[in-house]
């Protein structure tokens, strides 16, 4: 035998239309803010004439859709015309409602229902009126859980005789929900399209669900809004950072360089006149200089400064080499990075060798990665010394402390020594080709 067809009841049709709707709601608005644009523009409180345009639009657009879906389709779900102008005008302004509502009404006008223009502008500037009174932030809390703090908000409101705004935004909604329930009675659902509940609880739904459609766009836009604001702290405590920790390589290079200038002033005025000269020279790029990354190729420029000193210091006992791939000039590195390397290297492994020096800066890609080393044939580290050097001076702790910010705790400086034969620092960043500027 056949299977008997069952239809829903009046009841049961009702509740999963407030449902899809809800549904509806929810989507639309998450499909929303993951556009830059209209996550910007919920960002700022202060909002000029095209950004509220330009949200009206955005809102606006999709609403209208879901209308002419149901004068068309009778997909009475995609019908937002009380929260679409409301929320509009409670999120940027009475004039931005009252053009969300003027799009959303409009089809409904062509279509015979004469009552849902006037009554769509008037949502929005509803909610615009309610947003120029209402302190904005507390708009931003409105959430679908209103509910839970309701009867706290509304007995302090009574007792202490004083405006609770998340009662005010809730009797918003609720307030225009009643209005068009009785303009429906009024004029016939042929000129107002409402949701006729058949009973109590379901005048109940119906005003829950509308409630529900203006909180559920400010819940899921306010987390965008607090996950960007999240996010700004963090670029801001990463560039503070940084900074912090550059800030301390500038005076450690400037003593250990004036250091060396001091012991050269009696034996050797003239060598200590041009290292001083040249010394002055390099201070004042690092002065003018606030960028806190670089490319390779700027990078090496600096360091050929400092190596300027160091040549007139050691002479001819110090002999330079760069092993550096042209594909790698380009590459993005965090500003003065390798300074700290070849001091380390001068200083601790060559300042005292007996015979010529040799310093080689290599730089190259590595599948995906920019490998940077410093090597020089110095006097070496004992292996029981390496966790020592690497903890104890200030240049390398700060490189690896800046690798760590800004790439994360698996990047750090590698060494590689023999006694007597000399030793090799290494660093492997991520790959990074950036043709602008880039600053933390």
């Amino acid at each position: 035998m056949p299977q008997e067809v069952k239809f829903l009841s009046a009841e049961q049709f009702l509740l999963t239309t407030l449902v899809v709707k809800l549904a509806v709601v929810a989507i639309l608005s998450t499909m929303l803010v993951r556009f830059r644009w209209f996550r910007r523009i919920l960002l700022t409180e202060k909002r000029d004439w095209p950004e509220r345009l330009v949200f009206a639009a955005g809102l606006g657009v999709p609403l209208t859709a879901g209308m002419v879906a149901r004068l068309l389709l009778n997909y009475n779900a995609a019908d937002l015309m009380l929260a679409g102008p409301f929320l509009a005008g409670l999120i940027a302004g009475p004039y931005a409602g009252a053009i969300v509502g003027g799009l959303v009404g409009c089809p409904a006008l062509i279509a015979g229902e004469f009552v849902a223009l006037p009554f769509a502008v008037g949502c929005g500037f509803a909610g615009g009126g309610l947003r120029e009174v209402c302190p904005k932030e507390t708009i931003w809390l409105f959430s679908p859980l209103f509910f839970t703090g309701l009867p706290r908000q509304a007995w302090r409101m009574l007792r202490r005789l004083q405006v609770e705004w998340h009662v005010i935004l809730l009797a918003g909604p609720v307030a225009l929900e009643l209005l068009r329930q009785a303009f429906g009675h009024r004029f016939g659902v042929e000129h107002l399209f409402y949701l006729a509940p058949t009973g109590p609880w379901m005048y109940f739904f119906v005003i829950l669900a509308t409630v529900l459609s203006v909180a559920i766009p400010i819940k899921i836009w306010n987390t965008a809004r607090v996950e960007h604001r999240l996010q700004e702290q963090e670029k801001l405590l990463l560039a503070a950072k940084v900074e912090a920790l550059a800030s301390q390589i500038h005076p450690h290079f400037l003593f250990n360089t004036l250091a060396s200038i001091s012991s050269l002033i009696r034996s050797q005025p003239e060598t200590a006149r041009t290292l001083i000269v040249k010394l002055s020279g390099l201070l004042r790029r690092l002065l003018r200089s606030h960028e806190h990354f670089v490319t390779l190729r700027e990078e090496l420029e600096a360091i050929d400064e400092y190596l300027d000193i160091e040549s007139v210091r050691f002479g001819p006992k110090l002999r330079i080499e760069k092993e550096v791939s042209p594909d790698s000039l380009d590459l993005i590195v965090p500003s003065m990075i390798l300074q700290p390397l070849v001091e380390n290297s001068i200083k601790h492994g060559l300042a005292r060798k007996v015979g010529e020096g040799r310093l080689v800066i290599r730089g190259a890609r590595r599948g995906g990665s920019a490998l940077i080393e410093v090597e020089d044939n110095g006097l070496g580290i004992t292996e029981d010394r390496l966790d020592q050097a690497m903890l104890g001076g200030i240049g390398l702790r700060n490189v690896n402390e800046r690798l760590r910010v800004i790439y994360g705790a698996n990047y750090s400086v590698r060494l590689r020594s023999v006694p007597g034969e000399g030793t090799c620092a290494s660093l492997e960043i991520p790959e990074l080709v950036v043709p602008d500027r880039i600053t933390a």
